[in-house]
């Protein structure tokens, strides 16, 4: 309320962004036939006989649900699902956009874990993928994995998995330029929810230990007690070798990597400067980040944020329309983390080793090379898998 309507931006809105399109004429009697009834009826019957021909004469093949609560929605916070549906249209716009595929808003009226498993596991015969959007941790934690384990269809958590994706690709050519190991980096997290324990699970995968995450209560270390949860515990007993305690600022000292997904301003420039030399700065927190570019110290030999107007912006469609439609393409049962990784070299690639530059880390989320890529990357390692049903 007190909202000036007059911005652009409620005019852009105006009956909604989204819509349906039929793929088959309908301007005859024949057509109608053929349609819906009679003819429907044959297909309806095939697909009774054998599910699996659901795939071949339906749309479900290219459609996936965009599932929400609105209880994280963007940095605004829990808006509701009346609140969240521009946003959930505005990912559909994106993935029809960028990778043709039919996405559909499914804004829930409900909390509770259970309630929205049962929902989505309702609706799943008509989709191909699921896209948990805007949920807020720690319960995103478990309806992504419970999903992820009772559906045959892939389940992909963006706010987790798209910014893990999409950072580690920016992380792969960034340690490039720096000349230093993935595996020998040491890692400093800010900000322990959907984004940053997904992160780290990619990390950890890829073969880096020397992971510290730091919250609102500080460093998370085994044992703490202060402000912890299924996650954070379970974070605390696979990261922070070293056992670092206090804040953020104790936990850049000599630190190789900042990655944040926290919130704005909340890191100084003098504590950036202890980091190592050659230090890599990610500060995605939206719409300000953890930093400015402009504040970091001249020990940073990349930064990255999540916004538009500066170089390297991490942004999560660089990663889910490719994703998609690897997925889908193969009609794929489930998403993992060799898919992830493959899509992040898959991103990071399209950028020559000869381009790489400290503004050139990241693709732009323009780049129309991306999508081909990361879907053969996703295709390629689902039938390698055996994950794929065609």
């Amino acid at each position: 309320m007190g909202t000036d309507r007059s911005h652009p931006a409620f005019e852009f809105h105006v009956g909604g962004k989204i819509g349906t399109e039929i793929t088959r004429p309908v301007e005859t009697r024949a057509d109608l036939s053929l349609a819906y009834t009679p003819g429907v009826g044959l297909v309806s019957e095939e697909i009774a006989a054998d599910p699996s021909a659901v795939w071949e004469y339906t749309g479900r093949g290219n459609a996936v649900a965009v599932v929400t609560d609105g209880s994280a929605v963007l940095g605004l916070g829990d808006l509701g699902p009346e609140g969240a549906m521009p946003v959930m249209e505005g990912k559909a716009v994106l993935f029809k956009h960028f990778a043709g595929i039919d996405a559909y808003p499914i804004c829930l009226d409900a909390r509770e874990p259970d309630d929205i498993i049962s929902v989505v596991k309702a609706l799943a015969p008509t989709f191909g993928g699921i896209n948990l959007e805007d949920i807020s941790a720690p319960r995103c934690f478990e309806i992504e994995g419970r999903l992820a384990e009772e559906l045959d269809i892939p389940v992909f958590h963006d706010d987790q998995h798209g910014t893990a994706i999409v950072s580690q690709a920016a992380l792969f050519n960034a340690a490039k330029l720096v000349g230093k190991r993935l595996e020998d980096l040491s890692v400093t997290i800010m900000g322990i929810g959907a984004a940053g324990v997904a992160i780290a699970k990619l990390l950890m995968h890829l073969g880096v230990h020397d992971i510290v995450g730091v919250d609102r209560s500080g460093s998370i270390y085994k044992g703490r007690k202060q402000n912890m949860n299924g996650q954070k515990r379970w974070f605390a007993n696979r990261t922070n070798p070293q056992g670092i305690a206090g804040g953020i600022d104790d936990a850049l000292v000599d630190r190789d990597v900042f990655i944040g997904v926290s919130g704005p301003g909340l890191v100084k420039p003098e504590w950036i400067e202890n980091m190592s030399s050659d230090a890599i700065v990610f500060a995605m927190a939206n719409p300000v980040p953890e930093i400015m570019p402009e504040e970091v110290p001249a020990n940073v030999a990349v930064m990255a944020t999540g916004r538009s107007d500066y170089p390297n912006q991490i942004n999560n469609v660089l990663a889910f329309p490719g994703v998609f439609r690897g997925l889908l393409d193969v009609r794929a049962r489930r998403v993992d983390n060799d898919m992830k990784v493959a899509a992040a070299r898959a991103i990071a690639a399209t950028i020559p080793e000869a381009d790489l530059a400290p503004e050139l880390v990241i693709p732009s989320v323009f780049d129309r090379a991306v999508v081909p890529v990361v879907a053969e990357a996703v295709r390629s390692v689902a039938r390698q898998k055996g994950l794929a049903r065609i």
